[in-house]
C-alpha cells in the first residue's frame, strides 16, 4: 500500500503563517493533541516569512508537514495547495494567530457531522482580552447599506440581527449564519471541492466572505458552534503590512471588488451611492460639533471624512478596484 492509499485521520488542517513566529508555535502546540490522537494531520504553509517561521517548524515541529513557499500566495491559495495533497471528509483553514483550546476541533466536526448540508462551520473566537470577536457578518449589499444608513439597528432588534450589531450578532445556540470570519473554520471537503476551494484572486481579506457566497449559492450551510472556542490574536500579520486606517480602506476596497464581481455593478454603485449620502449628511453635524467639543466629536468627525473615501470606492471600476488591492502585495 502506497503513503497515498493509507488511512489518514478524518481531519486536514492548514495553517498559513506570514512572519508570526512565535503565535504559530503556540498554534501548533494546541494541535498537537489532535495529531497525536490520529484526529487531523497538520500543515503549515509558510508564505516566505522573514523571522524564522519555517525553520522554527522544522525544528520544534517536525510532526507537522510544512510547505515553505518562496512567494506570498495569500491565504486562500495556501489553504487550496493543502487540499490538493490531503484526504478526509473535513478540511481546516487557520490562521497562524490562533490557538484552539482541548475540544475545538472535536466540537466543530461533532456539529459538521450532525447536518448533512453543511459546507462550513466556524468557532467562538476569543480576543486577547477574553471578549468574544463579532465574527458573523451579513454579505455586503443593498439591503446592509439601506439598513446601516437608516441606523435601522437601533430601533429594530430584527434589523439588528441583520446586521450583526454588535449587541445582536452572536446566536445564542449552534445556528445556520450568512458567512463567518476564517480566522479558524472547519470544512466539507465535499462541499469545499464542489464550489472550486478558495478563489486566488481574494488574496487579502475577502477569501472567506467570497467561499461562504460561492457555498451558500450551491445550497451548502455555514453555521457557528459558539461551544468551540477559539483564541485570535486578530490582525497579527496583517498589522504589520498596513496601519489601522490603510487596513480599513483596504477592506472596503476589497468588499467593493468582489461586490462588483459576485453582485453586479448596479448593486455595487447603488450601495456606495447610499453610503455616500448618509455619510454627507452627517459630516456637517459632526464638524460643527468638533468645532464645540474637539475631544469628543473630533474622531468622529474624522472617521466620517474617512468613510466617504472609502465608499468612493465603490463607484471605482473593476480594474482600478484590482489595481488598488493589488498594491497590498507590495513585493511579495
Amino acid at each position: 500500500m502506497s503513503d497515498r492509499d493509507a488511512p489518514q485521520p478524518p481531519i486536514a488542517v492548514a495553517v498559513v503563517s506570514w512572519n508570526t513566529r512565535d503565535l504559530l508555535d503556540r498554534c501548533l502546540q494546541s494541535l498537537r493533541p489532535d495529531a497525536d490522537a490520529g484526529r487531523a494531520t497538520v500543515w503549515v504553509v509558510d508564505n516566505n516569512s522573514a523571522d524564522g517561521s519555517a525553520e522554527m517548524v522544522r525544528t520544534q515541529h517536525p510532526w507537522a508537514t510544512l510547505i515553505a513557499s518562496d512567494a506570498n500566495l495569500g491565504f486562500g491559495a495556501a489553504v487550496n495547495l493543502v487540499a490538493e495533497r490531503t484526504r478526509g471528509p473535513w478540511l481546516v483553514a487557520a490562521n497562524a494567530d490562533v490557538t484552539l483550546e482541548p475540544d475545538a476541533l472535536q466540537r466543530l466536526r461533532m456539529t459538521a457531522e450532525a447536518m448533512p448540508q453543511i459546507g462550513m462551520v466556524g468557532p467562538r473566537l476569543l480576543l486577547l482580552d477574553g471578549s468574544t470577536q463579532v465574527s458573523v457578518r451579513p454579505f455586503p449589499g443593498m439591503r446592509m447599506a439601506l439598513l446601516l444608513a437608516l441606523h435601522a439597528d437601533r430601533f429594530s432588534a430584527r434589523a439588528a440581527r441583520a446586521l450583526r450589531a454588535p449587541a445582536a450578532w452572536e446566536p445564542p445556540a449552534t445556528a445556520p449564519v450568512p458567512w463567518i470570519a476564517g480566522a479558524l473554520v472547519l470544512m466539507s471537503r465535499a462541499a469545499f471541492t464542489a464550489v472550486g476551494g478558495f478563489d486566488p484572486n481574494q488574496w487579502l481579506y475577502g477569501e472567506d466572505l467570497d467561499l461562504c457566497w460561492r457555498m451558500r449559492q450551491a445550497g451548502w450551510e455555514i453555521v457557528y458552534e459558539p461551544a468551540a472556542r477559539v483564541h485570535h490574536a486578530h490582525s497579527a500579520a496583517s498589522a504589520q503590512r498596513f496601519e489601522s486606517e490603510a487596513l480599513d480602506s483596504h477592506i472596503d476596497a476589497v468588499n467593493y471588488l468582489w461586490m462588483l464581481r459576485r453582485r453586479g455593478a448596479v448593486t455595487t454603485r447603488t450601495a456606495a451611492i447610499v453610503g455616500m449620502l448618509e455619510t454627507l449628511a452627517r459630516i456637517p453635524v459632526l464638524e460643527f460639533a468638533a468645532r464645540r467639543d474637539p475631544g469628543r466629536f473630533g474622531p468622529r468627525a474624522r472617521a466620517a471624512r474617512a468613510a466617504l473615501g472609502q465608499h468612493l470606492l465603490g463607484l471605482r471600476s473593476e480594474r482600478e478596484l484590482e489595481r488598488r488591492v493589488t498594491r497590498a502585495r507590495g513585493t511579495d
